[in-house]
C-alpha cells in the first residue's frame, strides 16, 4: 500500500512539474527572445539587442491600439465594478422574489460563447439600432462580460466579514447610506480593487468582442492578430508582450498582497 502511494504521490509530482513547464516556459521566453537581434523567433538566438524597445516608442499604430485598449479597460472597469458593487450588495443583503433568476441572468454572460455575444450584439447594434461601431460599443460589451466577474469577487469580499458591524452602525444611528460608506465599504475595498484589476485584465486582453464590434478602431489584441502575419512587426509585439507580462506580474502581486491584508483586517475586526 505504501509503494502504490508513493509511486501515486511521484506521478503527481512529475504531472505538476510538467504542467507548470508546459504553462510558463512559453511565458518566460517571451522577453528572451524580444532581445533577439532577429525578427524570426528562433534558437539560437543571433544577438542581443536592445533595437525592439526602441523602435516601440516610434510604433505609433501600435501605441495607438495600447492606449484604446487602455482607455477601454479603464471605463469598463469602472462600470463593472459599480455595477457589481450594488448587485453583489443586493444578493448578499436583501431577499426578495426572483433573487435566484436575476443571480442566474447576470451570471449568463460567463457560459455563453463571445462568438455568440458578438455576433448578437452587432446585429442588434447595426440592423436595429443603427450604432456607429467605436470603442464605446466595445466597452459596453466588455461590461457585459466582466460584471459577472465583479459580482462574484465582491460577493465573497461582503460575505467574508462580520455584518454584526453594520448592524451595530444603524444602532448607532447611521443612515444605510452612512453605515455602507462608512463601515461597509472599507472593509470591501481590497475586493473592489481586486474588481476593478480583474475586470481591466479581461477587457484589456479581449479579442472576440473587439473584432466585431471595433469598427475602424482597433484595440491591442486586434493589433496583434493583425500583426501575426508579417514577420517584420513580430519583435514589436514581443517587446511589448514582455512589458505587459512585467507589468501583469506587479498587478498580481499587488492584488494579492490587498487580499491577505483585507483577510488579516477583517481577522483583526473581528477579534
Amino acid at each position: 500500500m505504501m509503494d502504490f502511494l508513493r509511486r501515486h504521490t511521484n506521478f503527481l509530482s512529475l504531472f505538476a512539474v510538467c504542467y507548470l513547464l508546459f504553462l510558463y516556459v512559453p511565458v518566460l521566453l517571451l522577453p528572451l527572445f524580444s532581445f533577439n537581434d532577429n525578427i524570426y523567433v528562433t534558437l539560437p538566438l543571433k544577438g542581443f539587442t536592445l533595437k525592439w524597445y526602441e523602435a516601440l516608442i516610434h510604433n505609433k499604430a501600435l501605441l495607438s491600439a495600447v492606449w484604446a485598449s487602455v482607455k477601454v479597460g479603464i471605463g469598463v472597469s469602472l462600470f463593472s465594478t459599480l455595477f457589481g458593487l450594488m448587485a453583489a450588495r443586493a444578493m448578499t443583503r436583501y431577499r426578495f422574489p426572483g433573487r435566484r433568476s436575476l443571480y442566474a441572468l447576470i451570471m449568463l454572460p460567463l457560459v455563453i460563447p463571445y462568438m455568440v455575444i458578438g455576433v448578437s450584439t452587432l446585429v442588434i447594434l447595426r440592423r436595429l439600432l443603427d450604432v456607429e461601431l467605436d470603442l464605446w460599443t466595445v466597452g459596453a460589451s466588455h461590461v457585459l462580460i466582466t460584471v459577472p466577474l465583479s459580482m462574484l469577487v465582491l460577493m465573497a469580499r461582503m460575505e467574508g466579514f462580520d455584518r454584526s458591524l453594520e448592524e451595530a452602525s444603524r444602532d448607532l444611528g447611521d443612515s444605510a447610506w452612512k453605515s455602507f460608506r462608512r463601515v461597509t465599504l472599507p472593509l470591501v475595498m481590497p475586493g473592489i480593487v481586486s474588481s476593478f484589476l480583474l475586470c481591466f485584465i479581461t477587457s484589456f486582453d479581449e479579442y472576440l468582442l473587439a473584432f466585431f464590434l471595433a469598427g475602424s478602431d482597433a484595440t491591442l489584441p486586434i493589433f496583434i492578430f493583425s500583426s501575426l502575419r508579417f514577420p517584420n512587426k513580430l519583435p514589436d509585439v514581443l517587446a511589448l508582450g514582455s512589458l505587459i507580462l512585467m507589468v501583469s506580474i506587479v498587478l498580481v502581486v499587488f492584488a494579492e498582497w490587498l487580499r491577505r491584508r483585507g483577510v488579516s483586517g477583517s481577522d483583526s475586526s473581528v477579534i
